[in-house]
């Protein structure tokens, strides 16, 4: 059997930015440090930070007055740190710049009297972080078939927005029927979307052609995860998400020569070595391959407050645009 492993991969710059935060604070003010939600969906890298002093909780009502509180990478909305801000927490914000990005086109169309229309998944925590950083009305849509009862007040004058963790692929349909509907419609360009999205979801499709299997490394709450074994589903192979290697039904991989794995941007690499090791141990493994791909050499700026009083100025990672 061989193993051909999907480049790239994993923990995208957001993710790594996120943690990386936790960790620094963990370092500038001691245990316990408060992070509303998950800091990113991966319930492995939340049970490490957990054992090291992080408290996880769903509202900053929780939290004791004056503590640390960390926002997560999907981001929060106005209402929810100016209420943090209002009890007397230190506020760390280790919202993914690229989810920032987006909120403040949603603010530049709204200052500029666009309706707003944005593409995402309801219930998502970026979704609710979005929606209530925009001042004015957000219709949230999802499909094409949402784009047919739309009720907007100026078809002239509309803007549209998409969730971070959702392709060119998964928007392409919705956003053509926007423009088909509202010639007019103005949105961001494809530079917009998420790199990391989008080159997981590219390298899994070509991973796909090669391969008799997919597993995907991912929580089943992650919504780019679950876009990876569909894009792999769609290629024409059986893919399944899994969170760990414990997960893994020797069946799946059961006379396939070549087993194709991956993982969603929260997915640490040591996830990926433990499954490897896991299917060593059901049957001989004579290869583990790269399959070539994008090679990422992105890095976010982390806040001066945490680098500046770590003595790690000079290390700050810039921001590439």
């Amino acid at each position: 059997m061989k193993v051909l492993l999907a480049q790239p991969r994993g923990i995208c710059a957001g993710v790594e930015r996120a943690i990386e935060i936790v960790e620094l604070s963990l370092a500038k003010f001691g245990p316990p440090i408060y992070v509303r939600h998950e800091i990113v969906h991966n319930r492995h890298v939340v049970n490490r930070l957990a054992a090291k002093g992080v408290v996880f909780v769903e509202e900053t009502d929780e939290v004791p007055e004056g503590a640390v509180i960390i926002f997560s990478a999907h981001g929060v909305s106005e209402g929810v740190e100016k209420h943090a801000t209002e009890r007397g927490l230190t506020v760390i914000d280790a919202t993914c710049p690229l989810v920032s990005k987006v909120h403040t086109e949603g603010q530049r169309y709204a200052r500029t009297g666009f309706e707003i229309i944005m593409v995402g998944h309801e219930g998502h925590p970026e979704i609710e972080g979005t929606l209530g950083r925009i001042p004015a009305h957000v219709h949230l849509i999802s499909t094409v078939e949402d784009v047919a009862t739309l009720n907007v007040t100026n078809p002239e004058k509309l803007a549209y927005i998409t969730q971070t963790t959702l392709s060119v692929d998964d928007t392409k349909a919705v956003i053509d029927a926007l423009k088909a509907r509202f010639p007019n419609i103005v949105g961001p360009t494809i530079r917009d979307i998420c790199y990391a999205t989008q080159n997981r979801q590219g390298a899994v499709r070509e991973l796909a052609k090669h391969v008799d299997v997919v597993l995907v490394i991912g929580a089943h709450n992650s919504s780019n995860s679950s876009r990876l074994r569909e894009r792999a589903e769609e290629v024409g192979v059986p893919a399944y998400l899994i969170e760990d290697a414990s997960q893994l039904d020797p069946a799946w991989i059961k006379d396939k020569n070549v087993v194709g794995i991956t993982a969603g941007a929260s997915a640490p690499e040591d996830l990926i070595e433990g499954l490897i090791e896991r299917i060593k141990e059901i049957a001989p493994v004579t290869e583990v391959a790269v399959h070539p791909g994008v090679e990422e050499n992105v890095h976010f700026r982390l806040p001066l407050s945490l680098t500046k009083a770590n003595g790690a100025e000079e290390e700050t990672k810039e921001e590439e645009e």
